[in-house]
Protein backbone atom coordinates (compact mmCIF):
# COMPACT_ATOMS: atom_id res chain seq x y z
CA UNK A 1 0.00 0.00 0.00
CA UNK A 2 1.36 3.38 -1.02
CA UNK A 3 1.32 5.99 1.78
CA UNK A 4 0.97 9.44 0.24
CA UNK A 5 0.69 11.82 3.21
CA UNK A 6 0.90 12.10 6.97
CA UNK A 7 -2.82 11.42 7.41
CA UNK A 8 -2.44 8.07 5.64
CA UNK A 9 0.67 7.35 7.70
CA UNK A 10 -1.31 8.04 10.87
CA UNK A 11 -4.06 5.62 9.78
CA UNK A 12 -1.48 2.96 8.95
CA UNK A 13 0.29 3.33 12.30
CA UNK A 14 -2.99 3.36 14.22
CA UNK A 15 -4.03 0.20 12.36
CA UNK A 16 -0.72 -1.44 13.27
CA UNK A 17 -1.22 -0.44 16.92
CA UNK A 18 -4.67 -2.00 16.81
CA UNK A 19 -3.25 -5.23 15.43
CA UNK A 20 -0.46 -5.24 18.02
CA UNK A 21 -2.86 -4.78 20.92
CA UNK A 22 -5.18 -7.50 19.58
CA UNK A 23 -2.22 -9.87 19.41
CA UNK A 24 -1.27 -8.97 22.98
CA UNK A 25 -4.75 -9.85 24.27
CA UNK A 26 -4.00 -13.40 23.13
CA UNK A 27 -0.38 -13.48 24.32
CA UNK A 28 -0.73 -12.04 27.82
CA UNK A 29 -2.78 -14.94 29.27
CA UNK A 30 -0.11 -17.35 27.97
CA UNK A 31 2.61 -15.28 29.63
CA UNK A 32 0.69 -15.22 32.90
CA UNK A 33 0.29 -19.02 32.86
CA UNK A 34 3.98 -19.51 32.02
CA UNK A 35 5.30 -17.24 34.79
CA UNK A 36 5.95 -18.43 38.34
CA UNK A 37 6.68 -15.20 40.23
CA UNK A 38 3.33 -14.03 41.68
CA UNK A 39 4.12 -10.35 41.05
CA UNK A 40 4.94 -11.09 37.42
CA UNK A 41 1.76 -13.15 36.97
CA UNK A 42 -0.24 -10.28 38.47
CA UNK A 43 1.46 -7.79 36.15
CA UNK A 44 0.61 -9.82 33.04
CA UNK A 45 -3.01 -10.18 34.17
CA UNK A 46 -3.28 -6.46 34.95
CA UNK A 47 -1.70 -5.51 31.64
CA UNK A 48 -4.32 -7.61 29.84
CA UNK A 49 -7.00 -5.38 31.36
CA UNK A 50 -5.02 -2.30 30.32
CA UNK A 51 -4.61 -3.69 26.80
CA UNK A 52 -8.36 -4.12 26.45
CA UNK A 53 -8.73 -0.46 27.46
CA UNK A 54 -6.06 0.50 24.96
CA UNK A 55 -8.03 -1.21 22.19
CA UNK A 56 -11.07 0.82 23.24
CA UNK A 57 -9.00 4.00 23.01
CA UNK A 58 -7.85 3.09 19.50
CA UNK A 59 -11.49 2.63 18.52
CA UNK A 60 -12.30 5.97 20.16
CA UNK A 61 -9.57 7.72 18.15
CA UNK A 62 -10.77 6.08 14.93
CA UNK A 63 -14.36 7.10 15.67
CA UNK A 64 -13.41 10.65 16.64
CA UNK A 65 -11.45 11.12 13.41
CA UNK A 66 -13.89 9.10 11.28
CA UNK A 67 -11.10 6.68 10.36
CA UNK A 68 -11.59 3.14 9.14
CA UNK A 69 -8.79 1.00 10.53
CA UNK A 70 -6.99 -1.17 8.01
CA UNK A 71 -7.07 -4.93 8.47
CA UNK A 72 -3.35 -5.55 8.63
CA UNK A 73 -1.15 -7.69 10.85
CA UNK A 74 1.65 -6.10 12.78
CA UNK A 75 4.43 -8.50 11.82
CA UNK A 76 6.91 -6.95 14.24
CA UNK A 77 4.60 -7.63 17.18
CA UNK A 78 4.04 -11.16 15.91
CA UNK A 79 7.80 -11.70 15.91
CA UNK A 80 8.22 -10.28 19.41
CA UNK A 81 5.43 -12.51 20.72
CA UNK A 82 7.03 -15.46 18.94
CA UNK A 83 10.28 -14.76 20.77
CA UNK A 84 8.43 -14.90 24.08
CA UNK A 85 6.80 -18.18 23.12
CA UNK A 86 10.23 -19.60 22.26
CA UNK A 87 11.46 -18.66 25.75
CA UNK A 88 8.52 -20.53 27.24
CA UNK A 89 9.36 -23.64 25.23
CA UNK A 90 13.10 -23.40 25.91
CA UNK A 91 12.94 -23.04 29.71
CA UNK A 92 11.46 -24.82 32.69
CA UNK A 93 8.92 -22.94 34.79
CA UNK A 94 10.83 -20.94 37.40
CA UNK A 95 13.09 -17.94 37.88
CA UNK A 96 15.08 -18.37 34.67
CA UNK A 97 11.88 -18.46 32.59
CA UNK A 98 10.54 -15.47 34.52
CA UNK A 99 13.70 -13.49 33.71
CA UNK A 100 13.32 -14.41 30.04
CA UNK A 101 9.64 -13.42 30.10
CA UNK A 102 10.44 -10.06 31.66
CA UNK A 103 12.98 -9.43 28.90
CA UNK A 104 10.53 -10.46 26.19
CA UNK A 105 7.78 -8.32 27.71
CA UNK A 106 10.08 -5.31 27.92
CA UNK A 107 10.98 -5.66 24.26
CA UNK A 108 7.25 -5.52 23.51
CA UNK A 109 6.78 -2.49 25.78
CA UNK A 110 9.66 -0.63 24.13
CA UNK A 111 8.17 -1.37 20.71
CA UNK A 112 4.77 -0.10 21.85
CA UNK A 113 6.31 3.00 23.46
CA UNK A 114 7.97 3.82 20.13
CA UNK A 115 4.71 3.27 18.25
CA UNK A 116 2.52 5.35 20.55
CA UNK A 117 5.17 8.06 20.78
CA UNK A 118 5.14 8.34 17.01
CA UNK A 119 1.34 8.36 16.91
CA UNK A 120 1.21 11.14 19.53
CA UNK A 121 3.74 13.23 17.61
CA UNK A 122 1.85 12.77 14.33
CA UNK A 123 -1.50 13.52 15.97
CA UNK A 124 -0.02 16.73 17.36
CA UNK A 125 1.35 17.78 13.97
CA UNK A 126 -1.95 16.97 12.26
CA UNK A 127 -3.91 18.98 14.81
CA UNK A 128 -5.68 15.90 16.18
CA UNK A 129 -5.63 17.25 19.74
CA UNK A 130 -8.23 14.90 21.21
CA UNK A 131 -6.62 11.88 19.52
CA UNK A 132 -3.19 12.94 20.81
CA UNK A 133 -4.52 13.16 24.36
CA UNK A 134 -6.21 9.76 24.12
CA UNK A 135 -3.08 8.13 22.70
CA UNK A 136 -0.93 9.82 25.36
CA UNK A 137 -2.89 7.89 28.02
CA UNK A 138 -1.84 4.63 26.40
CA UNK A 139 1.74 5.82 26.01
CA UNK A 140 1.85 6.58 29.75
CA UNK A 141 0.49 3.10 30.55
CA UNK A 142 3.12 1.43 28.38
CA UNK A 143 5.90 3.40 30.06
CA UNK A 144 4.53 2.52 33.48
CA UNK A 145 4.39 -1.18 32.60
CA UNK A 146 8.00 -1.05 31.43
CA UNK A 147 9.05 0.53 34.73
CA UNK A 148 7.14 -2.12 36.72
CA UNK A 149 8.80 -4.89 34.72
CA UNK A 150 12.19 -3.38 35.49
CA UNK A 151 11.31 -3.26 39.17
CA UNK A 152 10.27 -6.93 39.24
CA UNK A 153 13.42 -7.94 37.37
CA UNK A 154 15.76 -5.96 39.59
CA UNK A 155 14.10 -6.79 42.90
CA UNK A 156 13.90 -10.55 42.58
CA UNK A 157 13.62 -12.30 39.25
CA UNK A 158 17.07 -11.65 37.81
CA UNK A 159 18.85 -12.52 41.07
CA UNK A 160 16.93 -15.79 41.37
CA UNK A 161 17.66 -16.71 37.75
Amino acid sequence: MQIKNSEELFVRLLSLANSAEQQMTKALPKLARAAENPKLVEMFEHHLEETEGQLERIDQVASTLDITLKRIKDQSMAALIGDGEEFIEATEKGALRDAALVGAAQRVEHYEIAGYGTLCALAYELGYTEAKNILAETLAEEKSTDEKLTSVAESKVNKQA
